[in-house]
């Protein structure tokens, strides 16, 4: 049982230090240093739900576990591997050579290896020991096209499939090593493509299939892709959208790429290039069904990933094989408990990580059945994903608080009940750190006031979860992603490297880190170096930008991106809390806070405000303009009351939409820009390019 929700405690603000009391400049980087506080703690969540009893005996991890992996870490690993089907053991669990000073004076780049000599199949591990094992009838994939069109491929199936792709990529010259790079949207396909690459040894870089040509030229030029998978066309928000002209865009003029496999998806008139471009139905549908699959190293790399671009030109970080789904399929059955009844739901991308982790490589490698759906959620109707989880009965629901936000804007009254949705029985959150109140919210209208949040921390550079809390162990609290999963370790640190004290803040960083870390940046490994392990080289620390607090249990609260941290004469304040704090108040859908220039405090805080209700016509700068006065006021005394004066926005701006990343995550660098009115950086990562050009039109109207 749960306890009953109490009002959240405030506490003071934390005092800067004398040093800090002078305003800032406009441009003060956001690290911590030696004269300035830890990040303040300003909002003190007090709910708490335990585990409940029916999880607690059933789960398949219990408390037990963290004292046995914390005993021995590397047996720990060294048994989640053996879950594993493995061609030929392992000669070393786990080597680690750390950055070091050279007699040159320069740093080492790091190095480490997981289960080195030991070989496997990846797509062996996720396909054919299933069907080896008598389940081939068992689902694996049930896709749900936006049109409404659906699929429902077994294991036995999948098999074929993934045999027919691998034969008819070996066909086309792609061998161990090669890149291929993948541009397609959520169908079987994409899948399928993905497991044909792992399964010859190749090494897959998914892309999103709404980046632009630019975006996508980048990664195919980066890589040195051989192959370029792409399809006709894709569903999105109820039309078919070109996607093969990006694609010839993209890879015009690059000699590395000697083929372009394409998918037949919606129909849609495309440019052909005769000797280059390949029709996907008829090379891959008509190659032999049967593939006898080679076993690689452990250390053999599986997929390339691309950060985001928020900040800069994006890094393509590599994970390999055995390391990497060792702890992708061990978090994937912990943290999500999963069992043998269980249809999975993962919303995001497939270009995105939390879908090669927990769509892809976790779910398939522990055999169980899935969701996979193409479209936007409110096509046709808003409520499209509570369909899709009555029609298939999906028991793991995990999305992005962006999404869990959005969707409480539009059933402010909750859920419509028509849809069942008993089947459910664990909630998950990824992306950044979700508001208390969206949790709530997700609670109560998905789980019932029952059903367990599993908040994830994680990044593309540490390939799978991190934090996480236990199903059948922890005690969740609106917010925090608690603690380090069994077999890893996570601390809160200040800027000289020395863990901070419970109930103070600091920075973020992985001190055990597990099997699934990228080990390098493709062509790039001093970037490597200096992104993650420059900053704390004399501890061995991963680094991973991002500031936290410990509460007074320990359980850790993300505080978000360092660069976001926002100083305001000296008391340096985390954006999460503040749009937390904004997104409490029942006009509020979505909050977007950064800091923007200000003579006098250095910085000032800015609020940017999706509206729950009474929006204004969308091409209507001035009427949103308007509406902003008219509410500043209200949302100021709420941010004064639930916070202090310290956090009160000096601007409160109402936009329709906020620029986000495909991922969910609001690229809060962009509102900098417009405020400040510089020239907006790298947009290529953009859900929708056009949102920064409207809310600039609005900040203007002011």
């Amino acid at each position: 049982m749960s306890s009953s929700p109490t009002v959240p405690a405030v506490p003071s603000i934390l005092e800067p230090s004398p040093a800090a009391t002078e305003p800032a400049s406009p441009h003060t980087d956001s690290v911590l240093s030696a004269t300035e506080p830890a990040l303040a703690a300003l909002l003190a969540e007090t709910r708490a739900f335990p585990a409940p009893a029916h999880l607690a005996a059933s789960a398949n991890v219990d408390a037990s576990w963290f004292e046995r992996a914390d005993a021995d870490p590397d047996a720990f690993w060294a048994e989640q591997a053996a879950r594993l089907d493995w061609a030929r053991p392992w000669d070393t669990v786990h080597t680690w050579k750390p950055a070091t000073v050279q007699e040159n004076g320069t740093l080492s780049v790091p190095e480490t290896t997981w289960f080195a000599g030991g070989t496997l199949n990846v797509a062996v591990n996720c396909v054919d020991r299933h069907v080896a094992a008598g389940r081939g009838d068992k689902i694996a994939l049930y896709f749900e096209g936006e049109p409404g069109d659906r699929r429902a491929i077994s294991y036995a199936e999948l098999q074929r499939e993934v045999s027919r792709a691998a034969n008819a990529l070996t066909e086309l010259g792609i061998g161990r090593g090669d890149r291929v790079v993948i541009y397609l949207p959520v169908i079987p396909e994409t899948i399928i493509a993905t497991l044909a690459v792992a399964r010859i040894g190749a090494i897959h870089s998914l892309v999103f299939g709404g980046f632009s040509a630019e975006a996508l030229r980048f990664r195919v030029e980066d890589t040195r892709a051989k192959l370029l998978i792409t399809t006709d066309g894709q569903y999105r928000r109820g039309t078919a959208v070109p996607v093969k002209a990006n694609a010839d865009a993209a890879v015009e003029g690059v000699d590395s790429v000697e083929h372009v496999l394409v998918v037949r998806r919606t129909g849609s008139e495309i440019d052909w290039t005769e000797g280059r471009d390949v029709w996907w139905h008829e090379s891959v549908d008509r190659a032999a069904d049967t593939h006898e699959p080679e076993f690689f190293d452990a250390e053999n790399p599986l997929f390339i990933i691309y950060t985001s671009g928020t900040t800069g030109k994006p890094k393509g970080l590599v994970h390999t094989s055995g390391g990497y789904l060792t702890q992708a399929s061990f978090t994937h059955w912990a943290v999500f408990d999963a069992k043998d009844s269980d249809v999975h739901w993962c919303t995001a991308d497939l270009a995105w990580v939390t879908a090669h982790t927990y769509e892809i490589y976790g779910p398939l490698s522990n055999g169980l059945s899935q969701v996979i759906y193409e479209g936007t959620p409110n096509t046709p109707h808003p409520a499209r994903h509570l369909e899709i989880i009555e029609r298939y009965g999906v028991t793991t629901y995990y999305t992005a608080p962006t999404l869990i936000r959005t969707l409480a804007s539009w059933f402010p009254e909750g859920l419509p009940d028509t849809y069942d949705l008993s089947s459910l029985r664990l909630l998950g959150t990824v992306g950044e750190a979700i508001n208390p109140e969206a949790w709530v919210w997700f609670r109560h209208n998905f789980g019932r006031d029952e059903l367990p949040i599993i908040d994830t921390w994680w990044q593309s550079e540490t390939g799978s979860a991190v934090l996480a809390p236990l199903p059948g162990v922890s005690t969740l609290k609106p917010g925090s992603a608690t603690r380090a999963l069994p077999g890893l370790s996570a601390i809160i640190v200040d800027e000289h490297g020395e863990r901070v004290p419970f109930g103070s803040g600091g920075y973020l960083v992985v001190d055990r880190p597990g099997p699934s870390l990228a080990r390098t940046v493709w062509g790039n490994p001093e970037r490597y170096r200096d992104a993650y392990w420059e900053r704390f080289a004399d501890r061995g620390y991963f680094f991973s930008g991002d500031g936290a607090k410990w509460d007074e249990d320990g359980d850790i609260w993300v505080l978000g991106r360092v660069d976001d941290v926002i100083n305001v004469s000296g008391h340096r304040l985390s954006t999460i809390e503040i749009e937390s704090a904004l997104v409490s108040h029942p006009h509020v859908a979505e909050a977007g806070v950064v800091g923007i220039a200000d003579s006098v405090t250095g910085q000032a805080i800015a609020a940017f405000i999706i509206p729950s209700h009474d929006r204004p016509a969308e091409e209507d700068p001035a009427a949103w303009a308007a509406k902003s006065a008219e509410v500043t006021r209200e949302l100021q005394e709420h941010i004064r009351a639930q916070i202090g004066a310290v956090a009160k926005p000096r601007e409160i701006i109402l936009v329709p939409d906020l620029p986000k990343t495909r991922s969910g995550k609001i690229m809060r660098r962009l509102l900098v820009d417009i405020a400040d009115a510089r020239p907006l950086g790298d947009v290529t990562s953009l859900q929708d390019d056009t949102v920064p050009a409207r809310i600039a039109a609005i900040f203007a109207e002011r």
